[in-house]
């Protein structure tokens, strides 16, 4: 890679990984005192520890900029503004989960949202995969990590009508 090339890339690089790490703040806001809530909730026995979020969060959105990167720099290449556009549509169902769970604790809506996103995850993984393979394979946790977020939405909003009617 030459190193005109370079100076194009970093910033397209921070630029991408900015975007992911909005909406994971955007999604933040509303999760502000989802510790005190997760900690009231009847949860099932494989749930995880509240602690464990965070983290994975934070190697997920890190995972989903690096593939909407590698996505970008291939901008000559078909198909890649419906890509990108499916990410940027993605990246705003995540957010919205957060707040419908967490801020206006509606569980049955939260859980419709989710299957949605996940529908989302797996049509941006397709259509990244058509383009840069390798961007597409980044997004492969995301939607594991959503998969098993599903189950556990479900799970949690079960077990507690009281609290997320």
């Amino acid at each position: 890679m030459g190193v005109g090339r370079m100076r194009q890339d970093i910033p397209g690089l921070v630029g991408w990984l900015a975007v992911s790490f909005v909406a994971a703040a955007l999604g933040g806001f509303a999760s502000a005192d989802a510790g005190d809530f997760y900690r009231q909730l009847v949860r099932p026995p494989w749930a995880p520890p509240g602690w464990l979020f965070a983290p994975a969060w934070t190697v997920l959105y890190l995972l989903m900029g690096v593939a909407a990167w590698l996505l970008w720099r291939e901008r000559s290449a078909r198909k890649v503004g419906t890509a990108l556009t499916l990410f940027l549509v993605q990246l705003g169902a995540n957010a919205l989960w957060t707040w419908l769970f967490f801020a206006w604790r509606l569980g049955a809506l939260a859980f419709g949202e989710i299957l949605v996103l996940w529908v989302l995850i797996l049509c941006t993984i397709t259509a990244f995969w058509r383009v840069r393979p390798v961007a597409g394979a980044l997004l492969i946790p995301y939607l594991a990590w959503v998969s098993f977020a599903t189950a556990l939405t479900y799970a949690v909003w079960q077990g507690n009508p009281a609290l997320l009617g």
